[in-house]
């Protein structure tokens, strides 16, 4: 089945899914390097997890976040890693705008510890939300198909009725 899209748009996919598993690449790679306990300080700041949650996620996020980015970049299993990036940056931005919206002075946690939480962090995660939201509707979008394939499809739907 050939693809209408047009090069420009399968392009600009490619450069979403590459940055975007970039992201996620470095941001697990930051977190990693530091004391995993640091990271769970900043995770605690958020006030939104018991202790014992704050300890999983401090362990497990990093990892997680260097797994999705690289099934981003591979560009396999596109419909689950946009989704799964999706869900997870909508947790991330809707988390960072109550503090801020609350007037926590914390670190938003993505890059490492030592990055408050300001207009520009939300601007940046919003933005990557929103290319992550864009990789989701283009997973789900319907190719169109040239006019020969639904020639031969209703050929063989006749076929298959006769």
């Amino acid at each position: 089945m050939t693809s209408s899209r047009s090069k420009p748009l399968t392009v600009l996919i490619w450069l979403v899914r590459l940055a975007l598993g970039g992201i996620f690449i470095y941001a697990a790679w930051t977190k990693l390097r530091e004391p995993w306990l640091l990271f769970a300080m900043a995770i605690d700041a958020y006030k939104v997890l018991p202790q014992w949650a704050v300890l999983v996620v401090a362990r497990g996020l990093p990892w997680f976040e260097l797994a999705l980015g690289l099934v981003l970049i591979s560009g396999r299993l596109p419909k689950i890693s946009s989704i799964t990036a999706s869900a997870l940056l909508a947790v991330f931005f809707g988390l960072m705008v109550r503090a801020y919206a609350m007037g926590d002075k914390i670190a938003c946690g993505c890059f490492g510890t030592d990055e408050a939480i300001s207009p520009l962090t939300l601007a940046r995660d919003g933005s990557l939300l929103l290319g992550a939201l864009f990789l989701v509707a283009m997973s789900f979008r319907r190719p169109k198909r040239h006019p020969a394939e639904w020639i031969a499809e209703s050929v063989r739907a006749d076929l298959r009725n006769a």
